[in-house]
């Protein structure tokens, strides 16, 4: 059951690039990245961390590429994972050769920090002959020196002077396949500097608030930071950075798609904080039902409401809902009709079977 959103987002048209088999930009959908925090040369752990990742929802996985060693497990990682590698590289030229040949699907890097002109036209070489696109990663927090010595400070004009002078290093040797992010962990500092570049250019754009905190404190400053731009139409695919098991990454990166309508992946649920009015326990009931759920990736929208006074109102909305009824008997809604009465006892394992049946129909 699909409800018309109250505001379509009209997204800001960018060129397409692809990342192994994830195309961003254009009107291809919003994709979710993260990034690894295991040792890259410790194989196994790595392999393990990527298929994590990917169960969680994550289109595209980056893993840190320090040394030789780490570009050389890239090999063994790239057979085991269903999902494209970003290598992140910094400063060493010839780690982005190495990864790229290796079988990463994009390198994250600065070209103005790899070297002259000699060693960038290298690594774009070794990027084009293995089908490998590029993320210009700018960071307020490693500018370069004469950039910060003439703006004082990281300010949004600073970040996308980098970006345009790290655009035209790749434009003029003829290498268009890339994105770019203008990163910083102030979130006023990230949304001004990607509004300006927004305006200047139509390369798609990996949004993100850098170095955002633990989880609480990072999953909101990253909605609001991305939740802003997001709403404004810029934004192609997105990484939410947190201190924190990067499943959690995944986890709210998809939330905030969901909750802009953007792209819907799995079950949303609409739920009430609860209150004294509610017939069941709905705080408890909706932790279970995540846990349960976890697993539908086909878009069904589910409202677990605790009384009568919104819940009928909510259900009318939704694929799936329940509403609190007195004496036990809740109501159960499907496609917002109400269906059957569903006694407290029974509301999850009734609940998990209807959405699992609608997720079953939608997908055949």
């Amino acid at each position: 059951m699909s409800v018309r959103p109250f505001r379509d987002i009209k997204r800001r048209k960018t060129k397409v690039v692809n990342v192994g088999k994830v195309k961003i930009g254009g009107d291809n959908p919003i994709s979710v990245q993260s990034m690894t925090n295991t040792l890259t040369t410790d194989v196994k752990a790595t392999i393990n961390q990527i298929n994590d990742i990917a169960e969680e929802g994550a289109d595209i996985v980056r893993v840190s590429c320090p040394d030789e060693d780490s570009t050389i497990a890239l090999k063994e990682i790239m057979k085991h994972v269903s999902i494209p590698v970003v290598a992140d590289i910094h400063f060493h030229y010839k780690r982005a050769i190495e990864a790229a040949e290796n079988g990463a699907n994009c390198l994250r890097i600065n070209p103005g920090n790899i070297g002259d002109e000699t060693k960038i036209h290298e690594v774009l070489s070794a990027a084009k002959n293995n089908d490998c696109s590029i993320r210009i990663g700018v960071n307020a927090g490693s500018l370069e020196k004469d950039i910060l010595e003439r703006f004082k400070e990281p300010c949004p004009e600073a970040l996308v002077e980098s970006a345009l002078r790290n655009i035209k290093i790749l434009e003029d040797k003829d290498f268009f396949n890339f994105k770019i992010s203008v990163k910083s962990s102030d979130v006023f500092l990230s949304i001004g500097a990607y509004r300006q570049l927004s305006k200047v250019t139509d390369y798609p754009l990996h949004l993100g608030i850098t170095e955002a905190g633990s989880f609480i404190s990072g999953s909101i400053k990253s909605s609001i930071g991305l939740g802003s731009l997001l709403m404004d139409g810029i934004g192609d695919t997105i990484r939410i950075s947190l201190s924190d098991n990067p499943t959690k990454e995944v986890k709210i990166g998809n939330e905030i798609l969901k909750s802009l309508n953007l792209r819907n992946r799995g079950v949303k649920i609409i739920s009430c904080p609860s209150c004294a009015r509610q017939a069941f326990q709905v705080i408890d009931t909706v932790k279970i039902l995540e846990e349960k759920l976890a697993h539908i990736k086909t878009p069904i929208t589910l409202s677990i409401i605790g009384c009568v006074v919104n819940g009928p109102g909510e259900a009318a909305m939704t694929d799936v809902g329940i509403t609190g009824g007195g004496k036990g008997n809740n109501m159960l809604y499907l496609s917002g009709v109400q269906n059957e009465k569903v006694l407290t006892n029974d509301i999850i394992d009734k609940v998990v079977y209807e959405v699992e049946k609608k997720a079953s129909e939608l997908e055949n």
